[in-house]
């Protein structure tokens, strides 16, 4: 978020297979269009709470328009990371059990 824009970086869009040299870029930035009073409720939310812009889907319309869903996401705290790596490995071994079992 710069300077009232928001731009989604490093998103691939596979260029058009019949296209020229005039072709786009595929992993270029891209200007989201918002209006002023969404870009100042993510920039509130994203500066006072830390929270993350996150992309959830992306869809193309009956017209042609490409557009991207978007979402604000929290981090884990340092207890939630600890656990979840704590279920997963849990998970690793029992499959591993479950397979010399077999």
């Amino acid at each position: 978020m710069t300077g009232g824009e928001l731009f989604v970086v490093n998103m691939y869009i596979n260029e058009y297979s019949h296209g020229t040299h005039y072709n786009h870029q595929p992993k270029r930035e891209r200007k989201l269009l918002l209006n002023k009073k969404e870009l100042k409720k993510l920039r509130r939310e994203v500066e006072k709470n830390g929270m993350t812009i996150v992309p959830l889907r992306m869809f193309i319309t009956e017209k042609g328009w490409a557009k991207l869903e978007i979402g604000l996401a929290r981090g884990r705290k340092k207890y939630d990371k600890r656990h979840l790596l704590k279920e997963r490995d849990i998970k690793r071994q029992l499959d591993q059990v479950r397979k010399d079992y077999r």
